[in-house]
């Protein structure tokens, strides 16, 4: 196999004598040995529950990637990254092998007919929980593999010629009975003759709006298209569980393949050319189609051009028909949701969106089931006389839940109205459970007046996850079960029966590494223990944890978990350096801003960009460190986005000190992608910290001209905002030690490496301390072991210099 060179880029290094302000190349780096000591512990397994709740998988992955893994080759084409010898998408993370255990008996399902090294992805129960499915990852291709789960007979069903380019490559039956597998067109290797360009390649501008946010990875000529078009594609075989494989669709481009209820039928959408070196695949192209048991074209639903008009409003969306599905409650119905206001929150309607339907055999106009006043967000179904319909509007943060009669359609009924940024007043989800058809529905009670929801159970106190029970014919709710929340975080993994008092939890403490444990509420209260996962984070035990509450200067209620070193006493060892984590939120209401989003018993779990690694090293830590961004009534957060980070920052200094844990004098910011841009700006713009780190992030505000984050505006709409929040044009204000981390191959929009390399350049030519590592092959979120063992490395040594030993 043939693999990138391995390249190491890094500017201006450490050693023991002063620092060389120059380009250096750099060996990898490993991290003091009580950071390298927990960086490499092995994880417990990860659980996933079958529908029928009869089965659990617990399935081991690695840790992290390796140089070699990120070395594979990599297309990067339309938004996507694919590995051209497996046709999976590139940089993932197999898992390495897995148990079926009963969830009742604890019993463990003996697996055979495995081969002896596995690397699997995509793992899946059946929809009747009766199989287990997922693919294998060969070194040239992918297979599938069926587990029956009452005898634990392991085989696989497929050639290893899966494409997974585009997603899971396969999809259930809903009875369980049969899959529909994505495979490659064809087993010969594309033909990539790189002949010389015929000539340039050039986009025209027609003089219409075409607005596109800053993406990366996209198609830059005719020769990427054709490596786009023979990557993506992919024939549809359907395979039946009781023997035999048949094709059923030709090759083409599918972004979504969805059997209905019944089996009779199949939803198919397909990418169609001209593409656009503009926009990733979900803006190209498409058209919408129901297929027959036998893969015969039933009707088409819609024809869609290129979505090159869409506003860059958040409230914007694609005009016509959008988000087609089944409804889960019914054989074969199709269903839709069509803007009523062409995608446009700039024009004026009574109603911004309508769900429609259709039922077999597909023909007609559809029927609107419901219209709704602001954006759709979502349906849940239930009966024909009984669906859920959600919307909300971004400028607004208002949403609404509506109960629908999908028998009658008409006007919904109303059922909740809050704030989404209100996490104290989030009625939460509800509760599903599988129908008839094995789809997942409403679980409905009191002779189908009564539906349940979970929710986190957010409050001042801190997260505590409760089950209720929603009065249809009042509108009035009931708390079945809350979780204690005193020493212990306890959320609902799944309700198993709420008639009945029975859930699946998963219970955690600070110390306490979570398990799953099967709850009875009520009066025949029980607690039975399904996993007993031991902590493998020992060092980290004896770490102090506790939520601090602190008010801003203008009177913004703030919060942030302080970890402290086990066996610290500040009596006795005085103030500590800190290290503070924190990534900037936009909000509209100064009272929802400070709301308590976590809990201060959940178990604190290091990984790789946790902050938590340097209580090992004598640091106080603070994590989650709120830093709200209001705007107030028609101010935009950003408007005053500046002072407010400052001001959010210096609060949280203020109250450590005030606890008398952490020196005033010795503390340093971090944070990854906005968060990278927080911490640039605040040493632009203040003298609060002794050094920070930037990971990842995006420093010039006029490379994303059409929005970035939750900032609607344009740069043409708000010149002076995006110039006063971009850090680059303060590079001449960062005096304070700036430690710059990227990916080479960073991925995410926005955060070109080139933005940090620009600022690197600005910062020490005029003058100022600063130091850029360019880690090699790495994307947005970093993979590879090597790696960020070096990042704790450099982070660690930033630290150690710049704010442990700080001298002035």
């Amino acid at each position: 196999m043939n693999f990138r060179p391995i390249l190491i880029a890094a500017t201006f290094i450490t050693t023991a004598a002063p620092p060389v302000w120059a380009q250096s190349a750099v060996t990898f780096q490993k991290p003091p040995k009580e950071i390298l000591d927990v960086f490499d512990v092995e994880n417990p397994p990860q659980p996933i529950v079958d529908p029928a709740a009869r089965t659990l998988a617990l399935l081991k992955r690695p840790a992290y990637l390796t140089l070699a893994d990120l070395a594979q080759p990599e297309l990067r084409l339309a938004g996507l990254r694919i590995n051209p010898i497996t046709h999976n998408a590139s940089r993932t993370r197999p898992f390495s092998g897995f148990t079926l255990q009963e969830l009742a008996s604890h019993k463990i399902i003996p697996v055979t007919g495995l081969p002896e090294k596995l690397s699997l992805e995509y793992p899946s129960f059946s929809p009747t929980g009766q199989h287990f499915a997922f693919v294998e990852v060969r070194e040239q291709g992918l297979a599938l593999w069926l587990v029956e789960v009452a005898t634990g007979r392991a085989k696989c069903v497929s050639e290893p010629h899966l494409s997974a380019t585009m997603g899971r490559p396969y999809s259930w039956a809903s009875d369980g009975k049969s899959l529909y597998t994505r495979v490659r067109p064809s087993t010969v290797a594309f033909q990539d003759t790189q002949r010389l360009p015929q000539g340039p390649s050039v986009q025209d501008a027609s003089g219409v709006k075409a607005p596109a946010r800053t993406y990366q990875d996209l198609l830059r000529n005719p020769a990427d298209e054709a490596k786009f078009t023979f990557y993506a594609s992919s024939a549809i075989q359907h395979v039946d569980l009781a023997g035999g494989t048949k094709p059923f669709l030709p090759a083409a481009i599918y972004r979504m393949l969805q059997p209905s209820p019944d089996g009779a039928y199949v939803l198919v959408a397909e990418i169609q050319a001209p593409f656009s070196y503009q926009f990733p695949l979900d803006r190209f192209p498409y058209r919408v189609r129901v297929v027959n048991a036998s893969g015969q074209g039933v009707a088409t639903l819609v024809e869609k051009p290129l979505q090159d008009k869409i506003p860059v409003d958040f409230d914007a969306c694609e005009s016509g028909r959008r988000h087609f599905a089944w409804r889960e409650d019914q054989g074969a119905t199709a269903v839709w949701v069509e803007a009523q206001d062409d995608g446009d929150p700039a024009k004026t309607a009574d109603h911004r969106d309508a769900l429609f339907q259709l039922e077999a055999p597909f023909q007609g106009e559809g029927r609107v089931l419901a219209k709704v006043q602001n954006r759709f967000q979502g349906v849940v179904w239930g009966n024909h006389q009984l669906a859920i319909v959600e919307d909300g509007w971004w400028k607004t943060r208002k949403t609404r839940t509506y109960q629908v009669d999908p028998s009658k359609g008409g006007e919904p009924k109303l059922l909740l109205e809050r704030s989404s940024e209100d996490v104290y007043a989030d009625p939460g989800d509800f509760v599903l459970e599988p129908n008839a058809l094995h789809r997942q529905t409403l679980k409905i009670g009191g002779k189908g007046k009564k539906l349940y929801l979970q929710g986190e159970g957010c409050s001042p106190e801190g997260n505590r996850p409760f089950l209720d029970a929603l009065d249809l014919t009042t509108g009035k709710s009931e708390r079945l079960w809350r979780a204690d929340g005193t020493s212990t975080y306890e959320f609902i993994a799944k309700v198993l029966d709420p008639e009945q008092g029975k859930l699946l939890t998963m219970i955690q403490g600070p110390r306490t590494f979570p398990n799953l444990f099967l709850r009875t509420f009520g009066k025949k209260a029980s607690l039975q223990p399904v996993t007993a996962f031991e902590n493998p984070f020992k060092a980290l035990e004896g770490n102090q944890k506790r939520t601090i509450k602190y008010t801003r200067a203008d009177g913004v209620e703030l919060s942030a978990t302080l970890h402290l070193p086990a066996g610290y006493d500040p009596a006795k060892d005085g103030k500590l350096p800190v290290l503070m984590d924190a990534y900037p939120t936009e909000f509209k209401d100064t009272k929802t801003a400070g709301q308590i989003r976590t809990s201060p018993h959940t178990f604190s779990r290091p990984y790789w960009a946790s902050p938590i690694y340097w209580t090992l090293r004598g640091y106080a830590v603070l994590e989650n460190t709120q830093f709200p961004i209001v705007g107030q009534g028609k101010a935009e957060p950003n408007d005053t986005y500046i002072e407010q980070l400052v001001a959010n920052a210096k609060a949280a200094i203020l109250e450590v000190e005030r606890l008398g844990v952490g020196d005033p004098k010795r503390v340093a910011c971090v944070g990854h992608s906005y968060g990278a841009f927080m911490v640039a700006n605040l040493l632009a713009h203040s003298d609060l910290f002794a050094a920070g780190i930037a990971r990842s992030g995006a420093y010039n505000r006029t490379l994303t001209p059409f929005g970035f984050q939750a900032e609607e505006r344009t740069y043409w709409q708000a010149p002076e905002v995006y110039h006063r929040m971009s850090p680059f044009d303060f590079a001449d204000k960062i005096k304070t030690p700036l430690l710059m981390i990227h990916g080479d191959a960073d991925n995410n929009p926005g955060t070109f490496t080139l933005q940090s390399e620009r600022l690197f350049q600005a910062v020490k030519g005029l003058g100022g301390k600063a130091r850029l590592v360019l880690l090699p092959m790495e994307s947005h979120s970093y993979a590879a072991r090597e790696n960020l063992l070096h990042m704790l490395w450099e982070q660690d040594s930033w630290l150690e210099k710049y704010v442990k030993n700080r001298t002035k």
